[in-house]
C-alpha cells in the first residue's frame, strides 16, 4: 500500500517525498549534477554559479560566518541538499558541533515547526560529518 502524500512517515523522520540520503550519496549526486550543469556551458548559469561562490568569500563578513548564515537560511528554506552542503562547509571551517546546533536553533525559531524535519535531517548529517 502506497503512503498518502503528506502522511506521517513510519520512522518519524522522512516521507517518500523527503527521502534521507547519506552524506556520501549527497556528495556523489551533487558532483554528477554539478558536472552536468557545467557541461551545459550556459553563460547565465556560469554567472550565477560564480555569484554564488563569491557570496561566501570574505567581505564585510568573513566567509566562515557566511557559511553559517547559509546553513541557517537553508534550514529555514527547507532545502536538505543545501543544509548538507553548508554543514559540510561549516565542519571543514572548524565550527564545533555545539556552534552548529546553536545555529540550527536559530533556524527553528525563525522558521517555526515546519523546519523540525529539516533540523532532524541536519542532526543526522552532522553525526556523519563528525564521524568522518
Amino acid at each position: 500500500m502506497a503512503a498518502r502524500v503528506g502522511a506521517a512517515p513510519r520512522d518519524g523522520l522522512y516521507s517518500p517525498r523527503m527521502p534521507r540520503r547519506t552524506i556520501s550519496e549527497f556528495r556523489a549526486e551533487r558532483a554528477k549534477g554539478q558536472a552536468a550543469l557545467l557541461e551545459a556551458d550556459h553563460l547565465g548559469i556560469k554567472r550565477f554559479l560564480r555569484l554564488d561562490s563569491a557570496t561566501y568569500e570574505d567581505g564585510a563578513l568573513d566567509g566562515r560566518t557566511k557559511e553559517l548564515l547559509g546553513l541557517v537560511a537553508s534550514a529555514v528554506l527547507r532545502c536538505n541538499d543545501c543544509i548538507d552542503y553548508h554543514l559540510e562547509q561549516c565542519v571543514k571551517l572548524g565550527y564545533t558541533r555545539e556552534q552548529i546546533v546553536d545555529a540550527i536553533n536559530v533556524a527553528l525559531v525563525v522558521g517555526g515547526s515546519i523546519v523540525i524535519p529539516h533540523a532532524r535531517h541536519a542532526m543526522l548529517s552532522l553525526d556523519e560529518l563528525f564521524a568522518e
